[in-house]
C-alpha cells in the first residue's frame, strides 16, 4: 500500500472550482510548513503531481463511460521524472501485496477448495474493474475543470456535484471526508495488523528457539518453551514503532520500504519452494466450507485486494500514462495468481492444521525461522509506510492549530498517540485472522467495492447510461456492501468468542 495519495491533497496553483472543499479538514499547502511535514513537502519529496489528460473545454474525455480515455488524449508535464512502465508495474504490485496474502490458505479453508479460488478469481476481476472506474471518472472531471490531477477524494466531492440530487450537491464536501475516514480506517487497520504478525511470529520463533534443528525436511514435533503472551511482545515492540513512526521523510521511507521489499520477496520464494512438496491427498478438503465461515474469507480477501488507493497517484506518475491500463490488468493479473497459487497450495499443504499466517505452519529449522525473522522485518519497515498516509491526513491540521514553536512537539506527541491506538486495537484483538477479515469488511470493501460503482453513476447519470450499465454498478456495490455488513458481524461474533478459545486460535503451534 505504499505510494497511497492522501484523499484531500490540493494542487499548488491550481484554482479549486467552486464547491470543492478547503480549509482544516483537508491537510494542504495552507498547512504551516514548520513543526509538521506538511503536504507541500510531501510534494516536493516524492508525490509529484503530473497532468494525466490533455484537459480540452469540451467537457467529457473521448472515451466516454465505455473506458480508459484514448492513448492521444494524454499529455505530459515533467516527463524527465516521471515513472517508467517497469516502475509503476513494481509499485503496483507492491500496492497489493502485503499480509493479506499469507491469511489467503486460511481463507480459503473458510470457504472450500474449490469455491474459495473461484471467488478470489471473482473478487480479483470486480477489484480490477473498480480500479478502472475510479481512474476512468478521474480522467472525466479532469477534462471538465480542466485539473492537473485528482485524488480519490476530490473525484468523489466531483462526483456528488454532478448528481441531479440536489442535498448531493450541497454536501458534496462530506464526499471527501468520507474517503479520508475510511482511507485512515484501513492504513491504521494494517498497522494493527503488523503489530499483531509480529507478536505472533516473534513469540513462535522465541518459544521454539530450543528446539530449532538444522533440518528441514522434518516436520517433527517439537517441545515449546514458555514464553510471554504474544500481547506482551505488542508492548515491547511498541516503542521500536514508535521510533520508526518519527521517521517523516519520503526518502528515507524508501530505503526502508526497498530492503522490506527484498526481505518479504526472498521470504515468499522459500515459502513456495516448501509447500509445493509432499502436498498429502486433498480428497478430504471440502469443496465449499460452511456459509457462516465465508463471511471471514470475504474479509480478508479484499483485505488482500485493497491496493485502489495507489492507482491514480500511480498513473500520475508516469512518462507515458496512456500504457498504465495496460499495466493496471498485467499488474493485477499476476497479482490474482499469486494470490490464488499460494492461498491453494499453501490449503492443501496444511489442510485444516492451516494457522492465521501461512509462516506459523512452517517448520522449526533454522531455515524456516530464518524466514519468519526475515518477513517480520519486512512487516516491522512496512509499518512506516503505511502509517505516514494517516499521519499526513490527521496530523498538519491539528499542528495548524498551535504555536509555531510548539509544532514539532505536538507532531511527535501526535504519532505517539496513533502509534498507541494501533497498538491498543491489536492487544484487544490479538487474533490475526480476525484483525484481517475486520479490517477487510469494514473500511477495504467501501473504498474497493462500494464506492466506486457509485461513483461512476454519480459522473455519468446525468449525461444518460445504460440501464444495464447502471444494473451492474448497483450490483457491485450491494455485494460490495453486504459483505461490508456480513463479514464485520461474523468478525465480531468470533471475536466475542471466550477467552480460552482466542488464546488457542491465536497461539497454536506456537
Amino acid at each position: 500500500m505504499a505510494g497511497v495519495k492522501e484523499p484531500g491533497a490540493v494542487e499548488p496553483g491550481v484554482p479549486m472550482e467552486p464547491g470543492v472543499p478547503t480549509g482544516p479538514d483537508v491537510p494542504a499547502d495552507a498547512a504551516p510548513s514548520s513543526g509538521a511535514m506538511s503536504t507541500r513537502r510531501l510534494r516536493s519529496e516524492d508525490y509529484n503531481d503530473y497532468s494525466s489528460t490533455d484537459v480540452t473545454p469540451e467537457g467529457s474525455p473521448p472515451a466516454g463511460i465505455n473506458g480508459f480515455t484514448r492513448p492521444e488524449s494524454y499529455q505530459r508535464f515533467g516527463e524527465s521524472n516521471g515513472t517508467t512502465w517497469y516502475q509503476t508495474l513494481i509499485h503496483l504490485l507492491k500496492g497489493n501485496i502485503g499480509t493479506g496474502l499469507l491469511g489467503l490458505p486460511l481463507a480459503l479453508k473458510n470457504a472450500g477448495i474449490l469455491l474459495g479460488p473461484l471467488s478470489l478469481l471473482v473478487m480479483g476481476v470486480v477489484a480490477v474493474h473498480c480500479m478502472s472506474i475510479l481512474v476512468k471518472c478521474a480522467h472525466h472531471f479532469c477534462y471538465r475543470f480542466q485539473k492537473q490531477f485528482l485524488d480519490y477524494g476530490g473525484t468523489v466531492v466531483y462526483g456528488l456535484e454532478s448528481t441531479p440530487i440536489s442535498w448531493l450537491r450541497t454536501h458534496a464536501v462530506w464526499g471527501r471526508r468520507v474517503v479520508a475516514l475510511f482511507l485512515i480506517l484501513t492504513q491504521l487497520g494494517f498497522c494493527c495488523v503488523y503489530f499483531v504478525f509480529l507478536a505472533d511470529s516473534l513469540r513462535q520463533v522465541v518459544s521454539s528457539a530450543n528446539s530449532t534443528t538444522t533440518d528441514c525436511q522434518s516436520n517433527r514435533t517439537v517441545t515449546l518453551t514458555p514464553t510471554m503472551d504474544s500481547r506482551l511482545y505488542m508492548l515491547s515492540l511498541l516503542p521500536f514503532v514508535v521510533l520508526l513512526s518519527f521517521i517523516q521523510n519520503l526518502k528515507v521511507l524508501s530505503i526502508f520500504s526497498m530492503l522490506a521489499n527484498v526481505a518479504m520477496l526472498i521470504s515468499l520464494v522459500v515459502i513456495y519452494q516448501y509447500i509445493v512438496r509432499d502436498i498429502p491427498d486433498p480428497s478430504a478438503l471440502p469443496l465449499a466450507a460452511a456459509w457462516k465461515t465465508y463471511p471471514l474469507f470475504f474479509g480478508t480477501a479484499i483485505f488482500a485486494f485493497e491496493g485502489i488507493g495507489v492507482v491514480l497517484p500511480l498513473e500520475n506518475k508516469m512518462k507515458n500514462p496512456q500504457q498504465f491500463p495496460v499495466i493496471l490488468y498485467v499488474g493485477m493479473t499476476i497479482v490474482t495468481i499469486l494470490f490464488i497459487s499460494l492461498g491453494v497450495l499453501g490449503y492443501l499443504r496444511f489442510g485444516a492444521a492451516i494457522q492465521a499466517s501461512i509462516t506459523l505452519n512452517l517448520p522449526n529449522c533454522w531455515l524456516y525461522q530464518a524466514v519468519k525473522l526475515l518477513f517480520s522485518f519486512g512487516i516491522f519497515f512496512t509499518y512506516a509506510v503505511q502509517f505516514y498516509v494517516p499521519a499526513e491526513i490527521i496530523i498538519p491540521p491539528l499542528v495548524a492549530r498551535v504555536p509555531e514553536r510548539w509544532g514539532w512537539l505536538v507532531n511527535l506527541l501526535l504519532r505517539v498517540v496513533l502509534v498507541g491506538i494501533t497498538c491498543a486495537l491489536a492487544i484487544l484483538i490479538p487474533r490475526l485472522d480476525i484483525v484481517i477479515s475486520l479490517v477487510g469488511s469494514v473500511s477495504s470493501s467501501a473504498l474497493a467495492l462500494i464506492f466506486p460503482p457509485l461513483l461512476e453513476i454519480a459522473t455519468y447519470y446525468t449525461e444518460g447510461m445504460h440501464p444495464l450499465l447502471i444494473a451492474k454498478d448497483v450490483l457491485i456495490s450491494l455485494f460490495g456492501f453486504v459483505g461490508f455488513v456480513v463479514g464485520t458481524y461474523e468478525a465480531l461474533v468470533e471475536l466475542a468468542m471466550p477467552a480460552a478459545v482466542i488464546n488457542g486460535t491465536s497461539t497454536s503451534g506456537q
